[in-house]
C-alpha cells in the first residue's frame, strides 16, 4: 500500500513544560503526513470531508525540543467508507511513538460515504487520471 514520509524537527510550540513534545504533536504531524498522501493519490479529494473516527498512539522514547525525527505514515486498510493508518516516529534508529488513526470519508451533511473511484483507484495502485494524464502508483511493474 502507499506510504508518505515526513522529516522534521520538534519545535518549541510543539512541547510542554518538561521541553518534550506534548502528546497532540504526533496527531498533527500525521495528520499532515495523511493530507499530503491524500493529495499526492487524489488532488481533487475533499480533504474537508475526512473527520478522524479514532486516533491511538503508543509512545516508547520522549522527543524533545530540538530532537529531529520522521514520520511514515502508511495505508494500513481501505474500506468502503473508511481509510485506516498506520504510522512511526522515529528519531535515528530508535522507534519513539507508533499509532495510527482511522478517517471517514463523509457527504455534505456527515454521514458516511464511499470513497470517490478516483481516491479508490490510487490506493489500489491501478490507473489514476488526473487532467487527462494516466499514471499509475510508481510500485507497480
Amino acid at each position: 500500500m502507499h506510504s508518505h514520509t515526513v522529516d522534521g524537527t520538534v519545535t518549541w510550540a510543539e512541547t510542554d513544560a518538561s521541553g518534550r513534545i506534548h502528546n497532540t504533536a504526533v496527531f498533527r504531524w500525521a495528520e499532515s503526513a495523511e493530507h499530503a498522501l491524500c493529495y499526492r493519490l487524489d488532488p481533487g479529494l475533499a480533504i474537508e470531508r475526512i473527520p478522524r473516527r479514532r486516533v491511538e498512539a503508543n509512545y516508547h522514547r520522549p522527543l524533545a525540543f530540538r530532537d529531529a525525527y520522521t514520520l511514515t505514515l502508511s495505508v494500513a486498510h481501505l474500506g468502503r467508507t473508511s481509510i485506516t493508518y498506520a504510522w512511526t516516529v522515529t528519531s535515528g534508529d530508535e522507534l519513539c511513538i507508533e499509532g495510527g488513526h482511522v478517517a471517514v470519508f463523509t457527504d455534505d451533511v456527515g454521514r458516511a460515504s464511499p470513497w470517490p473511484e478516483t481516491f479508490r483507484a490510487a490506493v489500489s495502485g491501478g490507473p489514476v487520471h488526473h487532467d487527462g494524464i494516466s499514471s499509475t502508483n510508481g510500485d507497480q511493474p
